[in-house]
């Protein structure tokens, strides 16, 4: 069986659609537990979260599909993540509700997107 080595770009992108992932599942959990439930609203809303979060996708896609399009020549995995970053950060900018949650859930979806269209593209 042939070995195959993920660069260090391929860790990140995996691990941007991860952390896109995990984002989105915070977020929905967020609306079940806290508006369904009434559970867990000091942790799951605490807007730290979003800011800490959004930095650490800002850091990991920056550096994961700016090598990509470096290495690649494509724009549009870029492009897409950025406006995906660009939702998330409005979402930080409406405060809570369900703009926040529609603009984040749109903003992760898009940046994973990026980061899949990144990982093809290395191939």
């Amino acid at each position: 069986m042939q070995e195959y080595k993920l660069s260090t770009r391929q860790r990140l992108d995996r691990l941007g659609v991860i952390i896109s992932g995990l984002c989105l599942l915070h977020c929905l959990l967020a609306i079940v537990l806290v508006a369904g439930l009434g559970l867990g609203s000091q942790f799951l809303l605490s807007p730290a979260i979003h800011k800490y979060g959004l930095v650490l996708a800002m850091i990991v896609a920056a550096v994961a599909i700016g090598l990509g399009a470096l290495h690649h020549k494509r724009i549009l995995p870029a492009a897409v993540a950025m406006g995906g970053l660009m939702f998330m950060g409005g979402a930080l900018a409406s405060g809570h509700g369900w703009m926040e949650a529609a603009l984040t859930v749109i903003g992760v979806i898009l940046v994973a997107f990026g980061h899949i269209m990144n990982l093809r593209h290395s191939h």
